[in-house]
């Protein structure tokens, strides 16, 4: 499978060539075009009755996810999701896998495996709408994120912690300890919510913007107007 990242940092697409008989995961509706040679079947990862309990929590959303596949001659696929962002590639393997943000999955070769059930389930790290999912196997794992990709890698003991709107990925031999940030006052009036703290040895990818300030900011801009239409 060959792939090629166009037009990064800030406006990513990733364009995959398939061969004939090789397929690609990718989340539903991040297809941006594709040629007829190329057939598409939608699925639901839902494994179990944790997996739509634990979804259930975070909103009630599912997460939908296209198989594409080449038949009979090699085609071309092109996604992209984030609304200014990059894309980058993980390298999936036994022994090393990740935790990845759902909102930063974009895609991934067929023979990595995406988990929505997994014990981080029981580990608080759903607060926020933060909805991670675990990825094993083998083979690449692409995310896009909104803004750059800050990329660390963390030597055994040595901890980060990351705002959970900021959290993209990490690798799954990481500790993390989800907590507030600061105390009450700080988390109430610091605008800050939940961090996750996380030990290495692995690595850990963030996002250099916030959807959520973004939206506050649009919210900041048509406010006033929804008001006045309100009197």
């Amino acid at each position: 499978m060959h792939y090629e990242i166009r037009y990064g940092p800030s406006y990513s697409m990733l364009v995959v060539t398939l061969e004939p008989g090789d397929s690609l995961t990718a989340e539903s509706g991040a297809m941006t075009y594709m040629q007829p040679v190329i057939d598409v079947k939608t699925q639901k990862r839902e494994k179990s009755f944790w997996g739509s309990l634990s979804l259930a929590l975070v909103g009630g959303q599912s997460f939908f996810v296209n198989e594409y596949v080449a038949t009979g001659q090699k085609g071309e696929v092109a996604f992209s999701a984030a609304p200014l962002g990059d894309i980058d590639s993980l390298t999936v393997s036994q022994g090393q896998g990740f935790l990845v943000q759902k909102s930063a999955y974009l895609a991934s070769q067929e023979g990595v495996d995406l988990d929505v059930k997994w014990e981080g389930f029981t580990k608080g790290l759903f607060g926020q709408g933060l909805f991670m999912i675990r990825a094993t196997g083998n083979g690449l794992l692409f995310i896009n994120t909104f803004g750059a990709i800050d990329k660390h890698v963390l030597a055994p003991d040595e901890s980060l912690i990351v705002d959970n709107f900021h959290l993209v990925a990490f690798s799954d031999s990481c500790h993390y300890v989800v907590r507030k940030f600061g105390g009450l006052k700080e988390t109430i009036l610091g605008g800050e919510g939940l961090v996750t703290e996380i030990t290495g040895p692995g690595e850990v990818y963030i996002q250099t913007k916030n959807i959520r300030e973004l939206s506050d900011w649009i919210w900041t801009l048509i406010a006033p107007r929804v008001q006045a239409k309100a009197r």
